[in-house]
């Protein structure tokens, strides 16, 4: 368990640092945030049919993520989407879009940092909403520069992913409870970060560790009282027979789920890539259609 929690220790003490400054990774501040105008959330569900050059698909947006139904709803009904690329495809994983940079992109150009100039809010309703095969969710910049999991104001991405036996999810529940020990661990170092910084900067090695001590400890009992879920009964059946990508669970807000045309996703998920993982030969989406119920 200490070895575990050495490096991240260290490396709070530089994002602490990178906090202070108020610096990212892309120059986006977490106050531009999305806000939405509505005053009572609206539960209601919607349906996207989405034209590709590969054959179409709908998604079901759910209605307890609202301010990314919304946002999805609104992008779609602009034409953001359209000609935009399927820039980032891995098999048995997932199929990703949604960056506007890449409608106009050159052979070989880098994508994935394209986007609004704003960011949604977190809307993780997990263990209700999870990574199964054909669950649509957000893309997102990673915990350090993101830590309250923001999404990207536009790029998704849909899971394809695997099937798991009964040994990959007993271990995927072991996981889960590492990650829960992390994250009360970083919480925790948070709350001691202006003692850290100092102390890394004193070369304090002997107060560091009896910190790192104290904190996992402290780990130890908050995690033994409040652990995290297991998988529920419904998880488990999914991820035993039709596959998904459960290690993203709870940390990317899944919005919705392909309910027609999975069989195109297939397709896209089996294109040949380059070393990027875009797609050797583009893959476009044409156009997005709100439908009416």
């Amino acid at each position: 368990m200490r070895a575990y929690f050495i490096a991240p220790l260290a490396a709070l003490a530089v994002m602490c640092a990178c906090k202070a400054t108020g610096s990212t990774d892309s120059g986006v501040s977490a106050n531009d945030s999305i806000q939405m105008t509505q005053q009572t959330p609206d539960t209601a569900s919607a349906k996207v049919l989405v034209e590709t050059t590969m054959g179409d698909f709908t998604v079901l947006l759910y209605g307890d993520t609202p301010k990314h139904r919304d946002n999805f709803l609104k992008l779609a009904e602009e034409g953001y989407y359209d000609s935009t690329l399927f820039h980032r495809v891995i098999k048995e994983f997932m199929i990703q879009a949604g960056d506007p940079d890449s409608k106009t992109a050159k052979p070989g150009q880098h994508l994935g940092t394209g986007g609004p100039d704003y960011k949604i809010d977190a809307e993780i309703v997990y263990p209700k909403h999870f990574h199964k095969r054909g669950a649509l969710a957000a893309a997102r910049q990673g915990d350090q520069v993101n830590p309250m999991k923001q999404s990207s104001g536009s790029q998704f991405y849909i899971v394809t992913g695997q099937k798991l036996d009964t040994a990959q999810v007993a271990a995927m529940e072991h996981r889960l409870q590492q990650t829960r020990m992390q994250e009360v661990f970083n919480k925790l170092a948070m709350a001691h970060r202006d003692e850290i910084i100092e102390m890394q900067r004193k070369g304090d090695r002997a107060g560091l560790q009896a910190l790192q001590d104290t904190l996992i400890a402290q780990s130890d009992a908050e995690v033994a009282a409040h652990p995290a879920p297991g998988m529920t009964a419904e998880m488990k059946e999914a991820y035993t027979t039709v596959g998904g990508a459960p290690h993203l669970d709870g940390a990317y807000t899944v919005f919705g789920e392909v309910i027609d045309g999975m069989d195109t996703v297939d397709k896209i998920e089996k294109a040949q890539t380059d070393g990027a993982d875009r797609p050797k030969t583009d893959i476009r989406i044409l156009k997005m259609k709100v439908l009416s119920e």
